[in-house]
């Protein structure tokens, strides 16, 4: 199975705090993997140096076997690498549709209309239908309960048809029936081709979900295998009993 996404001596402080601290994995093409760790221990401030969101102070992201020198979220997406957040980042004024076309690559002077064309209505009503949102097509973003907003910015990454997202605690703050809609979303987009990089508290969705998990802790890898290795670990074991 060949890389898609390579991090090689990642690094990130914040004055004299050294929140990444030379961390160095890799993700299969193809695979879902979880990026999992004590709190505090860099996961999410990972996911920001690898898509751009912030700097890093040292290190080498490889995608898709080209190194990404200078990491900009908008190059990146229309490369095939996308990502969401743990608070779910949406426009909360416009509709469901508009959301989701809005993230369509088009000429810039696109996104000063609000109308959709025909082609773009129809591709963001298949997505939202297939996240269990049809019905609320219509309906401003800021009407949705917290969960159906983690889904419509799960859906919003989709109108990118990417190869590889990076899920921030994708079922944090979500009721059960909706991290089932998460859950199958993730199988069905692995089977179509589309790789997972996965930062999650919910240990059993990782054991059940991910064929790969890397463990980080104060910044820096821990230990990487699948999940019944990990398991059995005794330095995750000591790392999560001493956070």
């Amino acid at each position: 199975m060949t890389t898609l996404l390579e991090v090689a001596g990642l690094t990130k402080r914040f004055g004299g705090v050294t929140a990444v601290d030379r961390c160095s994995f890799s993700v299969a093409s193809g695979s879902i993997t979880a990026l999992i760790g004590p709190n505090g221990s860099g996961k999410t401030t990972v996911f920001n140096t690898i898509t751009g969101y912030q700097r890093a102070d040292a290190g080498d992201v490889t995608f898709d076997g080209q190194r990404i020198r200078r990491p900009d979220p908008t190059a990146l997406y229309r490369r095939g690498l996308t990502r969401t957040f743990q608070q779910a980042r949406v426009f909360r004024e416009l509709t469901l549709v508009e959301n989701l076309t809005v993230a369509v690559q088009q000429p810039w002077r696109a996104l000063f209309r609000r109308d959709v064309v025909p082609a773009e209505r129809a591709r963001s009503e298949e997505v939202l239908r297939e996240f269990g949102l049809a019905d609320l097509a219509t309906h401003r973003a800021r009407e949705l309960s917290f969960g159906q907003q983690k889904l419509l910015e799960f859906a919003t990454v989709l109108m990118g048809e990417p190869k590889m997202i990076l899920l921030d605690e994708p079922t944090a703050g979500v009721n059960p029936v909706m991290i089932e809609v998460m859950e199958r979303r993730i199988r069905d987009l692995h089977r179509q081709g589309v790789t997972f990089l996965i930062v999650e508290h919910e240990m059993s969705l990782v054991m059940r979900l991910c064929e790969h998990v890397i463990v980080l802790d104060h910044g820096t890898g821990l230990a990487e295998g699948t999940p019944a290795e990990i398991q059995r670990n005794p330095a995750v074991l000591d790392a999560y009993l001493g956070a």
